[in-house]
């Protein structure tokens, strides 16, 4: 069956390092779509799949997903059919924009006047959007990090990155002290889940949720990039917090 193939191709690309979390999705959701008794990647099979596409976006990814996917197989048995992919989907890389000093106090202030949907938003997107600012982190970094990787001494531990290996980062001391003061905080709430930054629900914010509110953020504060950027990821490091 399709799903068998789809579990042995995700399962080698994680080994050298690939993440492939909506690959993994979108793939499994194929080998359910497609027929049971499926053995084979059929072209006509993936494009009708992939026609249930919310956007063009989404369905120009859902093919790519599975031509992949084929490609391997393919080197395997020939009669697996790679998918064309008819789909247009313009690119969604923005251009890099990067903060000044300035801007970026404009921003960690402009948490103060976002909505309190609930009690820690305010002082977790403030001392977010600063330790992504000081340290050069990406955002999906500073989403997983747990208490525990804050460690002694003002280091982070970052698990996991882009490469599938773990780095530490020595922080400057005003964004140790901005952090320690957040954390005090953080620690009063009796929930479960480890996150450093939480959500309404008490678990780990999603990125399209940081995206939103980091567009929000730079409303408030007054800042509009000429080219625009996405999230917090083209903050430049600065020397503190």
């Amino acid at each position: 069956m399709l799903i068998a193939h789809v579990e042995r191709y995700l399962a080698l690309r994680q080994t050298l390092g690939y993440k492939l979390r909506n690959p993994s999705t979108n793939l499994r959701a194929f080998a359910h779509f497609a027929n049971a008794g499926d053995t084979h990647v059929r072209a006509s099979t993936a494009v009708t799949w992939a026609t249930e596409g919310s956007s063009p976006y989404t369905r120009c990814i859902r093919l790519r997903d599975v031509a992949l996917l084929a490609r391997f197989l393919r080197a395997e048995d020939p009669a697996h059919e790679i998918p064309a992919n008819t789909f247009y989907a313009p690119s969604r890389r923005p251009l890099p924009y990067i903060y000044t000093q300035e801007e970026i106090a404009q921003l960690t202030g402009s948490a103060s006047r976002l909505r309190t949907f609930y009690p820690m938003r305010k002082l977790a997107y403030a001392t977010m959007i600063g330790l992504i600012a000081a340290t050069g982190l990406r955002v999906s970094e500073a989403l997983d990090l747990q208490l525990d990787d804050v460690l002694p001494d003002g280091v982070l531990r970052i698990r996991r990155t882009k490469f599938g290996k773990s780095r530490m980062v020595p922080l400057h001391p005003t964004a140790v002290n901005a952090l320690d003061s957040y954390l005090k905080e953080r620690r009063r709430l009796v929930v479960t889940d480890e996150h450093v930054f939480l959500s309404a629900g008490n678990r780990r914010i999603s990125s399209s949720t940081v995206e939103y509110t980091f567009g929000r953020m730079r409303r408030l504060a007054g800042i509009f990039p000429d080219r625009t950027c996405a999230a917090a990821e083209s903050f430049i490091a600065t020397e503190g917090m």
